[in-house]
């Protein structure tokens, strides 16, 4: 498979790419050896850039994934820490390359950063960051978000190497400020970034899974954004990862839809805030909350119509 350049950093990428995510607890919750052998298949694929992060809790079926892997070409990784302070920050960096048995890590980002404020109040973790890259531990510093003000100031940022947004077609889960943003608007602010120099890869195309039926138009969506080095998607199957390469390579039919009859609205219970929008949506009364006030869903009532996923303001709605 083709390999792309990520902005101005040197990193080389493949054009699809594995978000390790959807195989840990949290979601999938696959044994190691499946997971791994997920990781091991997307390798013999050509996918070579793989992003976890300190909660997910993943670094294990990295790690076993990339036992024995050879001399041959080493594997992007991608990590990132919700931390705020210098000290916690340099922490989860080591602590990924101690899981990950690595020397050096390619890209660690700010996870998650909403709105403008928030990046100001994790200055302790970015020079950190910064502090890492200089001393050659981590080979590029950046951000992931799903708001588009943080996305145009990452544009502004001379040390930011790397964006890492939210963006699909249906603009599901984008943010603007403490409201909801749009496709159209996390689009302008991904290509100031591009006209930056930054590297930039994307996630959630499908939309936390909501968008899967439209396979190809998501893809298309995000790969029509010139400049975006490559899509980073949760995988839980190996037949998945054969259609993400096939697309990547051109093969896949362009009337292309996959089975997601088997698939069920889930909500990830460390993005849910409690809103209560999901609820007030759902038109079969099949959500509620449980004792700590987080959204749940009765599956035994839910009619996997996708309505609640729009109004959830943080992306917390899924599908797999």
């Amino acid at each position: 498979m083709e390999k792309r350049s990520l902005g101005k950093t040197g990193i080389l990428v493949s054009p699809v790419s594995f978000g390790v995510l959807t195989v840990g607890k949290t979601q999938l919750d696959l044994p190691l050896e499946e997971g791994a052998g997920l990781i091991k298949h997307a390798l013999s694929r050509g996918i070579n850039f793989f992003d976890t992060a300190q909660y997910y809790e993943t670094y294990p079926y990295l790690r076993e994934a990339l036992k024995n892997t050879g001399r041959g070409e080493k594997p992007v990784i991608c990590s990132k820490s919700l931390c705020h302070t210098y000290r916690e920050m340099e922490y989860a960096v080591y602590e990924a390359l101690k899981e990950l048995e690595l020397e050096t890590i390619d890209i660690f980002l700010l996870h998650e950063v909403r709105q403008a404020p928030d990046f100001e109040n994790r200055r302790g973790a970015w020079e950190c960051l910064l502090h890492m890259k200089e001393k050659g531990i981590i080979k590029a510093a950046g951000i992931s978000t799903h708001h588009v003000d943080v996305a145009e100031m990452a544009a502004e940022l001379p040390e930011c190497d790397v964006l890492f947004p939210l963006i699909n077609y249906a603009g599901l889960g984008i943010r603007k400020g403490s409201g909801a943003g749009t496709a159209r608007e996390m689009r302008a602010a991904i290509e100031k970034n591009i006209e930056a120099g930054k590297g930039v890869f994307a996630m959630k195309a499908f939309g936390g899974g909501n968008l899967t039926g439209e396979y190809i138009k998501a893809l298309d969506y995000v790969f029509s954004i010139e400049g975006i080095s490559s899509v980073m998607v949760g995988i839980g199957a190996a037949e998945e990862i054969d259609r993400l390469v096939e697309y990547a390579e051109g093969t896949l039919p362009r009337d292309y839809a996959p089975d997601i009859s088997g698939k069920k609205i889930r909500i990830d219970q460390g993005d849910c805030e409690g809103c209560g929008a999901c609820i007030k949506r759902c038109p079969n009364k099949a959500i509620y909350r449980d004792s700590r006030g987080i959204a749940c869903v009765d599956h035994s009532i839910c009619l996997t119509c996708g309505y609640c996923a729009p109004v959830c303001p943080v992306r917390a709605i899924i599908m797999f």
